[in-house]
C-alpha cells in the first residue's frame, strides 16, 4: 500500500499502469473507496498511469474532525500530485468526486489536461436532505454505515442490475458500510455546502460529462447544467443509475478513452 504524507495525516493511494504513460486521476464518490474503479483499470492502462485515491474521510486514508470542504479535497488532489512531482494529468471523478473534478477545472486548470466529471452537478442536494443523514451517522455510527449500504442498492443502481449482478453491487455497496462514520459524515457537509452553478464556466480544460438515464441523486439534468456551462464540453449518457462506471461498465470506459484520446498520439 502507498501512502503520501501530508501536514495532517496520509492519503492512500494506487497506481497501475505503464510508468511513463500520461496520468490520469481517478477520484471516488461519496461513500466508496478507490476500488469503485476497478471495472475501468483493464482498459484505462492500455493509454494511461492510472492514480487512484481514497478520499480524505475514505478507505484506508486519514480522517480528521469534520466538517471537510470540497476546496480541501481539492487541494489534497494537488497535494498528491505535487508529492509524487505530476505537473500535469488527466481526471475523472465521479459524484463526490466530479465536485472536486470542478474545483479543480475552476480554480487549477493549469494542472489538468482534460476533464472528466459524471453523475455529479454543480450544486447536489439540498441541506434538508443532508443534515438529517449527517446527524443520523454522526449519532448511530456504524449500525447507521450499514442502514445507509442497505439503502444504497436502489440508489446506486437500477433494480434489474441489481437483480442480474448481485455480487458486484455488493461488492461496491460494502465500501459504504466500511467507511468511517465520521469521514463520512465529514464528507456530506463538503457536498452539501458545494455549491459550482455562478462559477463552473470558468472551466476552460477540455471537459466531457456523463451521467445516467436512471440516476435519481444527480439527474441528466444537473449533467446538462454543467455541459451547457462549460464551453465546449461534451456529453453523453447511459442507461444506469448513480454509479454509471459500474453499470455500464465496458460502455462507459469505451467513451472516456475515447474523449482523453481524441486530438493526442497516446
Amino acid at each position: 500500500m502507498a501512502f503520501v504524507k501530508l501536514a495532517d495525516g496520509e492519503l492512500h493511494y494506487q497506481l497501475d499502469g505503464p510508468e511513463h504513460a500520461p496520468v490520469l486521476v481517478l477520484s471516488n464518490s461519496l461513500g466508496t473507496s478507490l476500488r469503485m474503479w476497478d471495472i475501468q483499470i483493464p482498459a484505462f492502462t492500455q493509454h494511461f498511469r492510472v492514480l487512484r485515491m481514497d478520499t480524505r474521510g475514505h478507505g484506508k486514508s486519514l480522517v480528521t474532525p469534520g466538517p471537510y470542504t470540497i476546496e480541501q479535497l481539492g487541494h489534497d488532489v494537488l497535494a498528491l500530485l505535487d508529492a509524487l512531482h505530476i505537473e500535469r494529468a488527466y481526471f475523472c471523478g465521479l459524484s463526490m468526486g466530479g465536485l472536486i473534478g470542478q474545483w479543480l477545472g475552476i480554480n487549477a486548470g493549469e494542472r489538468l489536461h482534460k476533464l472528466v466529471v459524471c453523475n455529479t452537478s454543480a450544486k447536489i442536494g439540498e441541506p434538508s436532505i443532508w443534515n438529517p443523514r449527517i446527524e443520523t451517522v454522526l449519532r448511530d455510527g456504524e449500525a447507521a454505515m450499514v442502514a445507509l449500504r442497505d439503502a444504497s442498492i436502489a440508489r446506486w443502481f437500477t433494480a434489474d442490475f441489481a437483480e442480474a449482478h448481485p455480487d458486484q453491487a455488493k461488492l461496491i455497496t460494502d465500501m459504504l458500510a466500511a467507511t468511517s462514520p465520521e469521514g463520512y459524515a465529514a464528507n456530506c457537509a463538503a457536498v452539501r455546502d458545494a455549491d459550482f452553478r455562478d462559477q463552473v464556466s470558468a472551466v476552460k480544460v477540455p471537459t466531457l460529462v456523463i451521467s445516467g438515464t436512471e440516476d435519481a441523486v444527480t439527474p441528466p439534468s444537473g449533467g446538462h447544467y454543467i455541459q451547457e456551462h462549460v464551453l465546449g464540453a461534451e456529453y453523453a449518457e447511459f442507461y444506469a443509475a448513480h454509479l454509471s462506471n459500474v453499470q455500464a461498465g465496458a460502455a462507459f470506459s469505451d467513451r472516456v478513452v475515447e474523449f482523453l484520446l481524441a486530438d493526442k498520439s497516446i
